[in-house]
């Protein structure tokens, strides 16, 4: 559904697995990206059940928080992209090339890592992957 000027309506995005000031630095990120998405925090298995409908996840590669054992942002990725019921978009936070490179491999859109939230390249890369 598109609003008067182009944009998605509805627009979802859940920041999964990050701690506080770095939640707060990719939301920060995320509303110049997609100002009408709204955001939630998400940190342990029964609020990501909650959320596998959402349109994107961003996905800390060190999760922060309690997954039913899953410990790794990469290892969440590759069980979300074996989950049938799970509509949601993935991206991978992390500064690291071999990370994203393995999330890419295990489905994920192609992530970000936090020393590029202010870069208009991470901008576009959210914006397109929230309004795919």
């Amino acid at each position: 559904m598109s609003g008067s000027n182009g944009q998605q309506a509805g627009t979802r995005i859940a920041l999964v697995g990050h701690c506080v000031p770095d939640a707060a630095a990719i939301r920060a990120m995320v509303r110049r990206a997609v100002p009408e998405a709204e955001i939630v925090m998400v940190n342990d298995s029964k609020g990501l059940q909650a959320e596998k409908t959402a349109g994107l996840l961003l996905i800390n590669r060190v999760l922060d928080g309690s997954f039913d054992g899953v410990e790794s942002g990469i290892e969440l990725i590759r069980k979300l992209s074996s989950d049938t019921s799970s509509a949601a978009r993935t991206m991978l936070v992390s500064n690291y090339a071999e990370a994203q490179d393995e999330a890419e491999a295990a489905g994920a859109r192609p992530g970000f890592g936090k020393t590029d939230l202010n870069e208009s390249s991470t901008l576009d890369r959210v914006r397109d992957a929230a309004r795919e």
